[in-house]
């Protein structure tokens, strides 16, 4: 039975015209699929509704050809041919109850259209601004522009009805929309009575809000996304202003949603934004407004979500990426089954997906996206196979996950973990500075594997090939995980590195064991990700004179994916550390290391007492090796199967790795596919002629 503090999260609400069943909104996001993936995308927002979401938003639509931002893949809305995808989504959105809400985006300034090749439109004629720094500026709009583009959105609006949808979200906020950009006086420098006063810029948008209610009536809400904050000083569009913008527009849209200025300050990972980190900025704003809000902050505690809607501060609970760690998060809440929640760690692997233009996916809910492709459920498995039980070697995030899987799926599950505690490399990262979070990825799993009497975990339990083919087990998993080199060996150098006698080398599983360098350390970062900035701040808080080389041209380059590069390195200079980008290593002496300019060449010397190296990882695949070696004794032994997974196979990200296990579990005593395509795609339709 639900909690009865949580009994406010489940009041209906009005928005407009329409009544929302509950307070759970998910807001618009990203999600790798866009135009390409279009039944992919809809079948994930379908299994939100079936979750229990009360409002569900596609992500950024694209709703004219003059405005687009590939190579990203978001979705499109350029002309009827689009109206039939999108009609699938929306039609997936309704099927438990949700209103489904379309995100109508024009780039503006931030549109390069690389792909459709037309100008630029903006309110001031400015660069391009994207993540590529595309050599491209936007022509400033005229009168007429204008007048087009509030046409355009009327056009799109009435796409939107037509395409089954109930609610238009007008995206300005992040930076990406063009009613910031009017709003802005950072983006807006006009002269005329687009320009100015706060009035005058708001000008486009009550013009643009007013040609839709004309154009649609009562048959849709309207909901305005606007930033809390560019936080870019004086002259960006300040909480303040905001505040002003809400009190002069108090019944504009028919409902506000408020997100933080920049994608990166709106969506920064738990390193750098705790839970409900905007509550400050929009704390006050609906004395200003008798129209609902919505906000976002991570959300993962039903307590915070409770308290920001009794306090007055919100009226619907925002989420994007705690909607993709677990859509059934209303559900739960709503059956009393708090502790089954999968609650986001805010690793923002998700955002790599749209960063990365591919298919998303999420550490914690390995079906994110596959739902469709590969017709995995998040909450329901496919039958057992005709085998009963499985002995699983490693309970780090591929064997925890592989565990959890299999026992639903109805298999007898032994877990052999070799140290005294489960979580592998997730227990021991969580354990870094900013981390903490991660420990979820085990904490979740841990406690539902031990609520099921299918599964028995063996701690403090090496096991070798030889015990093994003894025990009788009819499929072994293998999810040993991997090591860290200590040679130097991963892009850089391909082979070891010249390292001389007495030289003091350090991995990171030496750190997360507790032996830390200190004196002068040259952390050489040559994997890209979070580790190699991790360990430069938790050597430099033990007070060591850190200095962090990479060939890279950005501290910890691999993060401006996940949105937190722009908090590492302000971080890392905090913290005293220095940082040397486009350098590698080329030799390591006893008290000193030899760095080369990646461009020319060039050689400097760095005197230093210790080196930590973070390069590649070795697979521990010894014991699979061990066990291949005597295939011919399986049989005997009643062996049916022996896979490796997750790192064990190739070391990646901790996501990767749990979508490895779910996979082993989904696929065990399945049909061999042979060279079949593992998934479900659509392919684009040639044009006649």
């Amino acid at each position: 039975m639900r909690d009865p503090r949580y009994d406010i999260l489940f009041d209906p609400m009005d928005i407009g015209p329409l009544t929302a069943k509950n307070r759970f909104y998910q807001v618009p996001h990203c999600n790798g699929g866009g135009y390409r993936d279009p039944s992919a995308a809809a079948e994930m927002r379908g299994i939100k509704a079936e979750g229990g979401w009360g409002v569900i938003f596609t992500e950024q639509c694209e709703m004219h050809h003059s405005s687009e931002i590939t190579p990203f893949i978001e979705l499109r809305l350029w002309e009827d041919k689009d109206i039939p995808q999108l009609r699938r989504m929306s039609e997936k959105m309704k099927t438990h109850g949700a209103l489904a809400g379309i995100q109508l985006a024009y780039s503006g300034i931030n549109g390069p259209n690389l792909y459709t090749k037309e100008v630029p439109l903006a309110p001031s004629a400015m660069p391009i601004r994207t993540f590529t720094n595309d050599p491209v500026q936007a022509r400033a709009m005229d009168k007429q522009d204008i007048r087009d583009l509030r046409r355009w959105f009327v056009t799109a609006a009435k796409r939107s009805r037509l395409a089954g949808f109930d609610l238009i979200c007008l995206y300005g906020a992040h930076g990406f929309g063009i009613f910031q950009h009017f709003l802005s006086r950072a983006t807006n420098q006009r002269s005329d009575e687009y320009g100015g006063s706060l009035e005058n810029r708001a000008r486009f948008v009550n013009e643009v809000i007013a040609d839709i209610r004309d154009a649609v009536g009562d048959t849709m809400a309207l909901t305005l996304r606007v930033s809390l904050d560019e936080t870019i000083g004086t002259l960006g569009f300040s909480n303040a202003e905001l505040r002003d913008f809400i009190e002069m527009n108090r019944d504009l849209p028919d409902l506000w949603d408020l997100a933080h200025g920049s994608w990166e300050d709106c969506s920064g990972p738990s390193r750098f934004k705790e839970e409900a980190a905007q509550e400050q900025l929009v704390r006050g704003i609906h004395e200003l407004t008798r129209k609902p809000i919505v906000g976002v902050g991570r959300f993962t505690s039903p307590d915070v979500m409770a308290r920001m809607i009794r306090s007055g501060t919100l009226d619907f609970i925002g989420c994007a990426r705690p909607s993709i760690a677990d859509p059934f998060l209303p559900k739960k809440i709503e059956e009393g089954r708090v502790e089954d929640i999968r609650e986001c760690i805010g690793c923002n692997i998700c955002i790599t997906g749209d960063m990365t233009m591919s298919i998303s996916r999420c550490t914690q809910n390995p079906t994110f996206m596959e739902e469709w492709r590969k017709g995995w459920h998040p909450e329901r498995m496919n039958p057992k196979g005709n085998s009963s039980n499985v002995l699983i070697v490693g309970s780090g995030p591929a064997g925890l996950e592989a565990a959890w899987a299999l026992c639903r799926r109805g298999y007898d599950v032994a877990v052999a973990e070799a140290r005294t505690e489960i979580g592998g490399r997730v227990l021991r990262e969580a354990k870094l500075p900013g981390l903490s979070a991660w420990g979820r990825v085990v904490d979740y799993r841990q406690y539902q594997l031990s609520q099921r009497p299918n599964v028995d975990i063996y701690l403090d339990s090496a096991l070798d090939a030889e015990s093994i083919l003894d025990f009788g087990f009819e499929n072994i998993c293998i999810a040993t995980g991997a090591t860290w080199r200590a040679d130097g060996v991963a892009r850089q150098h391909v082979v070891p590195m010249p390292i001389a006698p007495g030289a003091r080398i350090y991995t990171p599983d030496d750190l997360m064991d507790g032996s830390l360098p200190s004196g002068r350390v040259i952390l050489f970062d040559d994997d890209h990700y979070y580790m190699g900035g991790v360990l430069a701040e938790l050597l430099a808080r033990q007070g060591a004179e850190v200095t962090l080389v990479t060939p890279s041209a950005y501290v910890s380059d691999w993060t401006n994916n996940t949105l937190e590069q722009i908090a590492i390195h302000p971080r890392l200079v905090e913290a005293g550390v220095e940082i040397v980008l486009n350098r590698g290593i080329t030799e390591i002496h006893a008290d000193h290391v030899l760095s080369n300019c990646v461009y020319t060449g060039r050689s400097q010397r760095f005197d230093c007492d210790a080196v930590v190296m973070v390069a590649s990882r070795r697979e521990n695949s010894r014991l699979f090796t061990g066990l291949k070696a005597r295939q011919a004794e399986w049989a005997d032994c009643g062996i049916r199967s022996v896979e490796i997974i997750g790192d064990a196979n190739a070391p990646g990200p901790i996501a990767w790795a749990t979508y490895a296990g779910h996979r082993y579990a989904r696929e065990l005593d399945g049909p061999d596919l042979g060279d079949a395509l593992p998934f479900r795609r659509e392919i684009t339709e040639l044009a006649a002629g």
